[in-house]
Parts: C-alpha cells; structure tokens; sequence
C-alpha cells in the first residue's frame, strides 16, 4: 500500500520546536555523574537491564513532576534522599539542561540548572539558574538565579545583561523559581521553559490499557497509559478525519489484513473500540485484539498527534510488537522528532537497526556501578561499520561496541577496548 503524506498544514511547524542539546545529572540513583552532549531530536538509549536506563526516563519524570505536582509529592514518590542519592556519595541532586526554544542554530542556548538538597523539613530548592548569551558578542549572564526560596529575575521577552534585575522571595524554598515566575507574563523567556516542561509527556503504555470500555467523549491527548485510546480515535473521527485515516493507513502497512478501526458509542454512555479484519464481515472488540495490533495503533496515535507535546518518551517500545516491525516504527519516531523531541529506552537490537550513529546512546556501568553512556557514532569502528551496511543492533549483537554487553563483565568496557 503507497503511503500518502499528510498536507503542510495538517502537519504544523516543526521550528518552534524546543530542544534539548544537554544534560547533566549528578547523584540521582545510578546516575553519579552523567553528562550527555550533542543530543539530537530522536535520542534512544541502549543497554543491558541494570543499566541506567529506566533511571534516565525517571529524570524526566521527575523533573516533569516537580513542576506538575510539585517537589515534595515527586520526592516522596522516590523515598526521597534514601533512595534517590547515589549510593556512597553525599551532595546535592543535580540536574542541568542545554536547550533551544527553536530549531535554529543561531538560537540563543539556554542553561537551565536545578539543585535539590534536603533539610529536617524536607527537600528544597538549594540553586535554580537559567543562563544565555545574548548574540554571538555577549557574555553568558543568569537571567534568573535563586537560593533557598529567594533570588533575582530579569523580566522581558529578551532579558539583557544591562537590564534591572528584580528581587523575588518565593513562599517555600521547596518551590521551584521557574514554575512559579513563569506563570507571570512579564517572564516570557522563563514562561517558555515552564510550558516546555510541563507539556512533556512520558509512556507508559501497555495493550492492556487499550482495551477498556471508557465513557464516550473526544479526547485531545492520549493518555500516559492509554486508556483513553477509544477516546482520542472518536476525536480524530470527528476532527481530523485526514490524520486519523493517514495513521490506519500507517497501521494497515504493518498490519495483515487490517480494514478499519472504529470507536463507538454505546447505548449505556461507553465508547467501544473495534477493528475489522479481512475477510470477516463483523469487527472484534479491542479486547479481543491482538496486543501487537493495539500497541502499534496507540504509539502511531501518538506519534501522529495534530498538536503533539514538545517532548516524548517512550520505555521499551518493542514489548509486544513484532520485531520485524521495529525498524519501522523507528524511522516513524525519527519523522515525528521533527515535531516532538523523542527520548527513548530500548533493550531490542531490532529497533536498534532502525536508527542512525548519532542517535543512540550506549549504556553501561563502570567498575564502581555508576552508569556511563557513550554514543554510537564515537565507538571506534562504529562509523566505518555503518558505510559498509551494517545495521547497529546487529554490531551490538555482534559485540562490536565493546559496552553494554551483559555477557561481558556486566557490560562494562573490554580491556582490547580502544574506543
């Protein structure tokens, strides 16, 4: 089946996208001391179970968390210090993002940086900063910088280093300066980063969930877990018949014999999902489809969001897809890293072949059991491997990274290593 593009203005703009380019975390579990660079829209990480992984999600989330629920609900969440500290070390929990309001390389690079420490009435905010360069000329400068609950602001869409800086006093150091200030409109620039985190959302879908009977009513957003699946499918019918037909288009592809999906209403006020199949003339419930089927149609839901969150992430896509599909729903996550940011955990060597060098990040831990990361693309051999039509799940497979191998000293790095 030839596949149809969907028409520019069905697609939205994909420049007004944020970016992160960076990140830094400091005592979070496994994560003593990680520093990613060049990050790049689709970013997948790779690795052995152990490896640091999940924890990477979990920064997300935590962060997204801290500014939706606020910082003592998501440190309570995580048992607080006693289990969100490196083990063995002491100091504050850090966090430090390098990101972009817009895909352009001459926008300005903003720091964000986030310290959290713990006193006898809980966790607080110890250092939070935001920092950019304005022109090639100038000086870095923070145009918002706080401790313990108090600090400055320089207000304005373009803050200067010249500009007044205004004294704030927040009224809890457990709360987050950001989050606060950038619900105020004369905060633009900090407002900017506050809707980019708190419109992130983070997967965790499972076919089980799609296969509820919800009450009947369009929904925008699928949910994390995606149970509103019937929900979203009614409102694509009904609002954008154009998307919703390009993603069954994209799901028959990969789905033998698949006709149509619908969402229902029922006489009680449920919505119920079915699919038809060939050649049978009645579809089947969502229940009693397979979880390949439902798992696949929830991700390119979305993947094919009309207004999508500006940044993704999504654990272990390949459960329960067959891994010869895994490749393609690779490259639909590297389309849709035109629209949204993705960031994704995998441990499938399949999803693996779908991506590029500079995409995939390799996770192992050291010999002190901190996680390390290294990118494909800077694995000595890697890159010749690639032009001479290797695929990276394969290389890895093969051992070709030398890390992130559990078979070898917990995936740590080879002593033949020279990478």
């Amino acid at each position: 089946m030839k596949q149809t593009a969907l028409p520019e203005s069905v697609i939205g703009d994909p420049v007004s996208v944020p970016r992160i380019e960076y990140l830094r975390v400091q005592n979070y579990r496994a994560l003593h001391d990680l520093e990613l660079k060049d990050i790049t829209p689709l970013t997948v990480f790779l690795g052995p179970n152990g490896s640091g992984k999940s924890t990477i999600f979990d920064v997300f989330a935590f962060l997204s968390e801290c500014f939706t629920t606020g910082l003592r609900r998501a440190w309570d969440k995580r048992n607080r210090f006693k289990e969100l500290r490196t083990r063995g070390s002491v100091g504050q929990l850090i966090i430090e993002l390098k990101y972009r309001e817009k895909q352009n390389p001459k926008s300005p690079l903003i720091t964000y940086h986030l310290a959290i420490d713990e006193g006898s009435k809980g966790p607080f905010v110890a250092e939070e900063w935001l920092r950019w360069k304005r022109g090639r000329q100038g000086q870095p400068f923070r145009f918002l910088d706080f401790e313990n609950g108090a600090g400055r602001v320089v207000s304005g869409d373009q803050p200067d280093e010249k500009d007044q800086r205004v004294e704030e006093r927040l009224d809890s150091p457990e709360m987050l300066a950001v989050n606060t200030l950038g619900q105020l409109a004369k905060n633009p620039r900090v407002g900017a980063l506050r809707r980019f985190i708190t419109g992130w959302y983070l997967s965790y879908l499972t076919a089980d969930n799609t296969r509820g009977i919800p009450e009947a009513g369009p929904q925008e957003r699928l949910s994390t877990t995606g149970d509103n699946l019937p929900n979203v499918i009614q409102y694509l019918k009904e609002q954008h018949g154009e998307r919703l037909g390009h993603i069954l288009e994209l799901l028959a592809r990969r789905v033998p014999r698949l006709e149509r999906v619908d969402a229902e209403p029922m006489q009680d006020g449920r919505l119920l999902l079915q699919i038809k199949d060939a050649p049978f003339d009645r579809p089947v419930l969502a229940k009693f489809a397979s979880d390949g089927t439902l798992k696949m149609l929830a991700y390119l839901t979305l993947l094919h969001d009309p207004d999508p969150p500006q940044l993704i992430g999504i654990e272990e896509p390949e459960n329960q897809l067959h891994p010869r599909l895994l490749p393609e729903l690779a490259e639909e996550c590297r389309k849709s890293s035109e629209r949204s940011q993705l960031m994704i955990t995998t441990h499938s060597p399949f999803f693996a072949d779908g991506l590029r060098p500079t995409e995939l990040w390799i996770l192992y831990r050291d010999d002190k059991g901190f996680t390390c990361a290294k990118r494909a693309v800077d694995i000595n051999g890697v890159r010749e491997f690639i032009e001479e039509g290797a695929q990276l799940g394969h290389l890895w497979m093969e051992g070709q990274f030398r890390v992130g191998d559990p078979l070898t000293n917990s995936g740590m790095p080879t002593k033949s290593s020279n990478s």
